[in-house]
């Protein structure tokens, strides 16, 4: 791995000066996104931060998802849009639309990606959760990358899945001596204290020795949204009854959840809103629709920046998916978890661990049924909120994107001024984060 060390704590955030890169700088942001919406909205935050900290800089996205500019893609950000994936299982893609075999999708999405790199010549690249894309398509660009003299950056949300599993995986194909001659540095988005992918996925030295946390990461619509007052379509979904909301993300596999919902909110004291997500199969949509209508329920396919209502509603049914679980806790929203426990089982462990830190409560979907979801929705409604918010706060982080941001600058900044270390912007940097 190359020498390049970066301090690892402190907030970085807006009105923070940061080692800027000379005008030009470039910036590649790459998730493969096979299922749900958590990659790439991860990667949206980080690029507005990016966007704010160095506006003269050049940022693209590269994505196979077609909800990026529903999500807020700002003007000043490109996207390059790679043909879109469907997650089978844990080691299973195919292309969801074009009708072609996984290996000319593989091949059509890596020479995207590497003519992206040869032609686009980045600083530096962030790539999300799989080191080398999925069946590798990007390391080829990774390669060239590299013989170029750009800087390389793994971000990983705070929990991949279970230790064995993941193990099990990256020791098949030596990923972590992989990670650790490729990458300058990793970005966990999550706290140490919560989960430590160093101690649970055994990184060898050199790759802890490289390895940030960032905290969580919020996006900045959610960062400047208010904590106490809804917006006016929050304020309009309002009724005299308290409110609960379900929402299961993007969509693809919260049917069960929602549907038992629909079957709670039917006769209870509270009025029911639930948003499907856009990803919702259209045979399941209906079907719940068809539910939605005979309970009284309010049922949205679609809602842009749905957590702004989350500081109207009186109680929130999810699942355990990164975003939505971080922009509650973050509102003190009293929230009831249902998480998804396969393919992978990371909801459960990051569900299991906020209730641990008394964030919010958890069912498991293998014994979720109706009465029991009304019971802890009632019992959720009488949590208080402040309470909720302060534990939040101390126990995490949640300027994660910014600190990453500040990470990507100063690699950004050596490699600019043709310094192999950041070494000599060490202490620059450690008066403006505290380190």
């Amino acid at each position: 791995m190359k020498e390049t060390v970066l301090p690892d704590n402190g907030t970085v955030g807006a009105g923070h000066s940061l080692p800027r890169p000379v005008p030009g700088s470039r910036f590649l942001l790459y998730s493969h996104d096979g299922l749900g919406l958590g990659h790439m909205r991860r990667h949206l935050a980080v690029a507005r931060a990016l966007n704010e900290l160095a506006p003269e800089s050049s940022i693209l996205m590269a994505t196979g998802s077609n909800f990026v500019n529903q999500l807020g893609a700002m003007s000043s950000i490109d996207i390059l849009k790679l043909p879109e994936l469907r997650k089978l299982s844990n080691h299973e893609y195919a292309s969801r639309r074009l009708r072609i075999s996984v290996s000319e999708m593989r091949a059509l999405r890596s020479a995207l990606l590497h003519a992206a790199v040869k032609a686009y010549r980045p600083t530096v690249v962030l790539v999300d959760k799989h080191p080398f894309g999925v069946k590798g398509e990007f390391r080829a660009g990774l390669e060239d990358l590299r013989a170029a003299g750009g800087a390389a950056v793994l971000g990983l949300r705070d929990i991949l899945d279970e230790p064995a599993n993941v193990l099990e995986e990256w020791s098949a194909h030596r990923m972590r001596e992989r990670m650790s001659e490729f990458y300058d540095l990793v970005l966990v988005y999550g706290e140490r204290s919560v989960f430590d992918p160093v101690v649970e996925y055994q990184f060898p030295e050199a790759l802890a020795a490289h390895t940030r946390f960032c905290g969580y990461v919020l996006n900045q619509d959610e960062r400047n949204a208010s904590a106490e007052a809804p917006t006016d379509s929050a304020a309009a979904e309002r009724c005299r009854r308290p409110t609960a909301l379900a929402t299961a993300g993007g969509g693809e596999d919260g049917f069960f959840l929602l549907k038992t919902f629909i079957r709670a909110a039917a006769g209870a004291s509270w009025e029911g809103i639930a948003v499907a997500g856009p990803m919702s199969p259209g045979p399941e949509l209906k079907k719940l629709e068809a539910l939605a209508a005979r309970a009284g329920v309010k049922l949205h396919t679609y809602v842009p920046s749905l957590s702004r209502v989350f500081p109207s509603v009186d109680a929130l049914v999810c699942m355990g998916g990164y975003n939505t679980l971080v922009e509650a806790v973050s509102k003190g929203v009293p929230t009831v978890c249902v998480p998804r426990t396969a393919p992978r089982r990371e909801q459960l462990i990051r569900a299991r661990a906020f209730e641990r830190l008394g964030l919010l409560s958890v069912i498991e979907p293998e014994t979720l049924h109706a009465g029991q979801l009304r019971r802890a929705i009632e019992s959720a409604m009488g949590t208080r909120r402040r309470e909720l918010r302060g534990r939040a706060r101390l126990a995490l982080r949640f300027d994660g994107a910014w600190r990453a941001a500040g990470h990507l600058l100063s690699l950004a900044t050596a490699r600019s001024s043709n310094t192999p270390s950041v070494a000599g912007h060490h202490s620059k940097f450690s008066a403006l984060t505290g380190t």
